[in-house]
């Protein structure tokens, strides 16, 4: 940890969105140096946007820059992946392939043949493969996670998670917005539109802080906007192992919604209440009891602690959250390189396995739909 690991990045260019909160992520702990990116598959976009960050090494190649860095001394350690969803595998072989360790925008990938054939291959390179699930970074999430775990909930009986925003309440994708045009085209997509772009952040959330993945799923999804070529509305229903029940809904054409993303638990004990949107605030309520507003900074749990860097009363967000993940790639990528135990407050880091399980829900609700929203074992 005496000093900052190497980092290369593919995708994220001069327009795009996600790339650049992987760099303010990346370098808000100082944990790492942006030193190589194929920023772009067009060689002068890719050298003008690389100008831009006053990038050392440009490539337009993921392949070439794969190969390049891995037979440099000073070659990167860790590639950042923020490209379209068709890109992910792809690349992500390439690098890990090359020895390089990844951090990979979500979904893991189109199909999960490729997400499982990643985890393979990150196993026998013996690489960390992180995935970039934003929301499992807030202090608050990972709080109300341990009180899960600390059976403060009782015995869980329903999940309850909803994702809602509207800024694909109408065809953005016609009118040459380069974010919408990638998201609902499915050779670039996906088959899931809003199940893959959303769905999967709202699914991993309620798995995350419950502990638990459902038996069964079923699912409808719907197309509102007339001409789109993907989903962009997604109902899920739940039944879980322990016979709790749950209930995800995703849309982007939930008219006047920003980003609204409420998780609910409701055990035989209390209730926990999360919302995105609030993330420095987790509400607890006992059965019959008051309800109990959990604040950031005097949540005292070694998960909530880990991930809070100021006082309480100062407001993190998403930057945070984002950035706590590239911090506990760190911590592990540097304990990996000294051939330690990856550090235990690192466990609420999403890897490759997780990425997996995501494809997995995926299949599972597009299943449901095309079978008219038949119960799919998971």
């Amino acid at each position: 940890m005496n000093r900052r690991l190497r980092l290369g990045m593919v995708g994220g260019g001069q327009g795009a969105f996600i790339g650049a909160v992987h760099r303010m992520a990346a370098r808000l702990d100082d944990h790492y140096e942006l030193l190589a990116a194929a920023l772009s598959g067009d060689p002068d976009r890719a050298a003008a946007s690389a100008a831009e960050l006053r990038l050392p090494r440009s490539y337009s190649d993921f392949r070439e820059m794969a190969r390049l860095e891995s037979a440099r001394p000073d070659g990167i350690e860790v590639v950042a992946i923020v490209t379209p969803n068709h890109l992910h595998a792809p690349v992500a072989t390439a690098f890990l392939d090359a020895g390089i360790h990844v951090i990979c925008d979500k979904p893991l990938a189109l199909t999960l043949g490729e997400g499982q054939a990643l985890a393979a291959l990150a196993k026998r390179q013996q690489r960390l493969f992180a995935v970039t699930h934003t929301y499992s970074g807030y202090p608050m999430v990972r709080h109300a996670r341990a009180l899960v775990a600390a059976g403060e909930l009782g015995e869980l009986r329903y999940v309850q998670v909803e994702y809602l925003q509207d800024w694909l309440a109408e065809p953005l994708e016609a009118s040459g917005h380069r974010q919408a045009a990638w998201r609902t085209d499915p050779a670039r997509a996906g088959q899931a539109g809003c199940l893959g772009d959303i769905g999967t952040h709202a699914w991993h959330l309620a798995a995350f802080v419950s502990g638990q993945l459902p038996k069964a799923l079923s699912a409808e999804l719907h197309t509102f906007v007339p001409g789109r070529r993907v989903d962009d509305h997604v109902q899920v229903w739940m039944r879980y192992p322990n016979g709790a029940r749950g209930s995800l809904i995703a849309s982007q054409v939930a008219s006047g919604e920003e980003n609204r993303l409420v998780l609910r638990l409701y055990g035989s004990r209390a209730s926990l209440v999360f919302s995105q949107e609030e993330p420095n605030q987790l509400w607890f309520t006992p059965l019959a009891g008051q309800a109990q507003r959990l604040t950031r900074g005097r949540s005292v749990s070694s998960a909530a602690t880990h991930a809070t860097r100021v006082p309480a009363g100062h407001p993190e967000g998403y930057l945070e959250a984002f950035a706590q993940l590239y911090t506990d790639a760190a911590l592990r990528i540097h304990a990996m390189q000294a051939g330690a135990a990856p550090p235990p407050e690192t466990d609420d880091l999403p890897c490759v396995e997780e990425g997996v399980n995501g494809m997995r829900f995926i299949d599972a609700v597009l299943d449901s739909h095309r079978a008219g929203g038949a119960w799919i074992p998971f």
